[in-house]
């Protein structure tokens, strides 16, 4: 998976059946619901370097080398109990698509990083987001 090759990536979140939570880098399209349950749906565009910085990060974190779904042994993956995440990231050729599930306890290293890329991911787009609202 080269850097060269990456054209974007989706990230959701949420619980249940319906991940409310979306950012989509292709088009800057993010929606996720806050903390008066209200959906705001807005546009934030990711900086070249962070587009970069988070592939890079997949790279060292391994993501490539992550099974397609990250939950313990049985689990329901629609359960309204539960936070999943799901990141896709697409490349020229390829794309890699994993499901989180923060309950996962099995390898303990493997949920510890799995938690560690959804932060990062989170994260910059949380701090692109107060770019353009501080604009």
């Amino acid at each position: 998976f080269k850097s060269t090759e990456f054209e974007s990536f989706q990230f959701r979140w949420g619980v249940g059946n319906e991940l409310e939570n979306s950012y989509d880098s292709a088009t800057g399209d993010y929606q996720y619901v806050n903390n008066r349950d209200s959906i705001v749906k807005t546009n934030v565009k990711l900086r070249e370097n962070d587009i970069i910085y988070l592939h890079r990060k997949a790279n060292e974190l391994g993501l490539w080398n992550f099974p397609d779904i990250v939950a313990n042994k049985g689990s329901d993956l629609k359960s309204a109990e539960v936070l999943r995440y799901e990141i896709v990231f697409n490349y020229k050729k390829k794309t890699k698509r994993v499901i989180y599930q923060t309950d996962y306890n099995e390898i303990p290293k493997l949920r510890d990083v799995a938690a560690q890329m959804t932060k990062l991911i989170s994260q910059s787009i949380n701090d692109a987001e107060e770019r353009y609202n501080n604009k």
